[in-house]
């Protein structure tokens, strides 16, 4: 079971060796999961614990939250993605400018030694810490040295060994490579277009988001199509306007499919944009004996089926429902 910090003053005074590494680790993607899974074996081979620092809120929040990125995922997921990775412990970090003033020196000294008992640091080339962002690679093996740990370097998944290559994966600015980085950043954009299959094939596993299931308009029911409406103040990047081909979780762990509709429903005039599930594949059941009202849900999103139409009347979006049913239930029982 992984161990949840908090704060430095929760870990136990007898914690420790441990190798360390510390970042935003926002969507927990392949990227940030070969750096982990090095960091794991590392501790493993040296009989050390395996700890990962991560801050909330994002330091973007706190420094310029006028332009700070929408996260991927809320705090509560990107815990459950590193837990699965196979992590003795997690420092949670609650990010401040108290917290950023402190020097490279201080914050290595305090937390990564006072605290983990850092015998092995595990950083990558272009890691920055510290006040102003002023301690880097060197910094850190200066520290090392001073302080009497190892600090090894890891480069993330990357072009060297990520799968998804060919042009329409080329980054436009880098004069048309065909292979890109993983990055937080890539799921974002991925995510903005509505390709959540790009943005899986980059976080190692579908896109999702977490959130209460509350009453909506109820025009799906009336429609024969009832939704599971997640709240506005959800977790988790909301993909582009359309209809997709996914799951719901449910509170019990229970896994349903789903044709997931993400917009303002234009058909009538909506004006919110709304994210709202609708569970397929129950005929033998009637509407009213699953209720998920209340139940905080997760919502997996696989497969873009179309954007968002407004359609001439109540019939003729009936009818494309009906397609986008068969055409989920396709996609995710494919054989």
């Amino acid at each position: 079971m992984v161990h949840i910090w908090n704060d430095p003053s929760e870990v136990p005074a007898d914690f420790g060796p441990s190798v360390v590494t510390f970042g935003n680790f926002d969507g927990v993607h392949r990227g940030h999961q070969q750096v982990l899974s090095q960091l794991i074996r590392i501790a493993r081979l040296n009989h050390a614990r395996a700890v990962a620092i991560t801050f909330d809120p994002h330091p973007a929040q706190v420094h310029r939250p006028e332009s700070a990125p929408e996260l991927i995922m809320g705090l509560e997921d990107k815990l459950v993605a590193l837990g699965e990775l196979g992590l003795d412990a997690v420092l949670v970090m609650k990010y401040s400018l108290e917290l950023a003033s402190l020097t490279p020196e201080e914050f290595v000294a305090d937390i990564l030694v006072g605290s983990l008992k850092a015998s092995h640091v595990v950083i990558g080339h272009d890691a920055r810490f510290g006040r102003g962002n002023s301690g880097d690679l060197d910094t850190m093996q200066e520290l090392g040295k001073k302080l009497g740990f190892e600090v090894l370097v890891i480069s993330e998944f990357g072009s060297e060994g990520f799968p998804l290559h060919g042009d329409q994966y080329g980054d436009q600015n880098d004069g048309g490579s065909k292979d890109r980085r993983c990055s937080s950043t890539w799921v974002r954009e991925a995510l903005r277009e509505g390709d959540v299959a790009t943005a899986a094939a980059v976080l190692g596993r579908p896109h999702r988001m977490r959130g209460a299931v509350v009453h909506g308009a109820a025009r799906g029911r009336d429609l024969g199509f009832p939704t599971a409406n997640l709240a506005s103040d959800s977790s988790g990047y909301i993909p582009a306007d359309g209809i997709y081909a996914g799951w719901l979780v449910d509170q019990a762990g229970t896994r349903w499919p789903a044709a997931i509709s993400v917009g303002s429903n234009p058909t009538f005039d909506g004006v919110s944009r709304q994210v709202e599930a609708h569970v397929i594949d129950r005929p033998e059941e009637a509407v009213e004996d699953f209720d998920l009202y209340g139940q905080s849900v997760v919502v997996e999103f696989v497969a873009r089926l179309r954007g968002m139409v407004a359609y001439r009347g109540p019939e003729a979006l009936v009818d494309q429902m009906r397609l986008d049913v068969v055409q989920t239930h396709n996609i995710l029982f494919a054989r």
